[in-house]
């Protein structure tokens, strides 16, 4: 019995990234560099993320003008801290969402840079301290090194059941700005060990809200909307549809979304605990009637997820007794 499990602990994982529609998966070391199966999945402290209390930034420190944030949409700034740390700091609506999709996708296995949320901070600019409103503060370190961007479109791991499950996962939290820009290939120094090279999504802000075309219509951080808004629409000669108007549309994919990929990504999801939930919002400084409202059409998503199945017909039926 125990060699059965051995090798099931060998060979899962290779089916769960095996290459579709006759493209070769990537082998493991490449895969490593976008997803790696998460074996602390249901242990991941998701108030702190992948940066733990190493990297944490000091709520009662000062900041140190650098220059204004500059790119995207959102207000910042660039600012060193009392320890010489170099911190990109976004505010605005996005500030809050991005941490919580961050804990979120790196949860589940993909990697992230180390962001967290402060509530308020102190920036020191020409001599003057003033208190800030809540920012995403993103470390700058030459131990995660940007090097270059990547594409949805064109990538190594077109065709693999992560890659088609990342998209599903900006679907469910609805992310509607995708773009290549977004996308980071960082170099990550661990120790004395090679460097290595790993392929995120960052810049995650645009989420929790209303999706439409143009995506610039869209809404962040709204909660009223995102509960509002459906998931699924249906199957089409099994391909999952979704309700999502994101900035790059699920037609565009490459490689079909089968109901496979959706069932993948919520099932990992659906192995978070109440506790991790609640720390992921707590993480990007919601409070608790937000978190359980986010929190619960979140669970109702990933069911929804989770019950696909094929009619005969080809025709999307959803377990589920939500009306669509």
């Amino acid at each position: 019995m125990m060699r059965y499990r051995m090798l099931a602990t060998i060979v899962l994982p290779l089916l769960l990234v095996a290459g579709v529609n006759g493209r070769p998966a990537p082998d493991a070391a490449r895969m490593a560099q976008l997803w790696q199966a998460p074996s602390d999945l249901t242990r991941r402290n998701l108030l702190l993320g992948p940066g733990g209390r190493t990297y944490l930034p000091d709520r009662n420190g000062r900041y140190h003008f650098v220059d204004i944030k500059r790119g995207g949409t959102q207000p910042g700034y660039e600012v060193i801290d009392d320890r010489d740390r170099h911190w990109n700091v976004k505010q605005g609506v996005e500030a809050r969402t991005e941490v919580v999709v961050s804990r979120l996708v790196w949860a589940v296995g993909y990697h992230q840079p180390y962001v967290y949320y402060l509530p308020q901070w102190k920036l020191t600019r020409d001599g003057r301290t003033t208190l800030q409103p809540g920012g995403r503060f993103r470390l700058e370190t030459p131990v995660q090194r940007k090097i270059d961007s990547w594409s949805w479109r064109r990538n190594p791991f077109l065709g693999t059941r992560p890659m088609s499950a990342l998209f599903v996962l900006m679907v469910l939290v609805n992310n509607f700005d995708l773009r290549t820009e977004q996308n980071t290939v960082y170099e990550v120094s661990d120790g004395d060990q090679d460097s290595v090279l790993r392929y995120m999504v960052r810049d995650l802000g645009a989420a929790f809200g209303k999706t439409i075309w143009p995506s610039f219509l869209g809404t962040k951080d709204d909660l009223e909307e995102y509960e509002r808004e459906p998931f699924i629409r249906g199957i089409k000669g099994g391909r999952v549809q979704f309700h999502y108007e994101g900035a790059w549309r699920e037609p565009q994919l490459h490689n079909s979304v089968t109901p496979d990929d959706v069932r993948w990504i919520c099932d990992l999801l659906n192995r978070l605990s109440d506790q991790q939930w609640e720390s992921a919002f707590r993480a990007g400084g919601f409070d608790d009637r937000e978190t359980a409202r986010y929190v619960r059409r979140l669970k109702e998503r990933i069911r929804e997820g989770l019950s696909l199945r094929k009619a005969s017909s080809g025709c999307y039926a959803p377990d589920s007794a939500r009306d669509f």
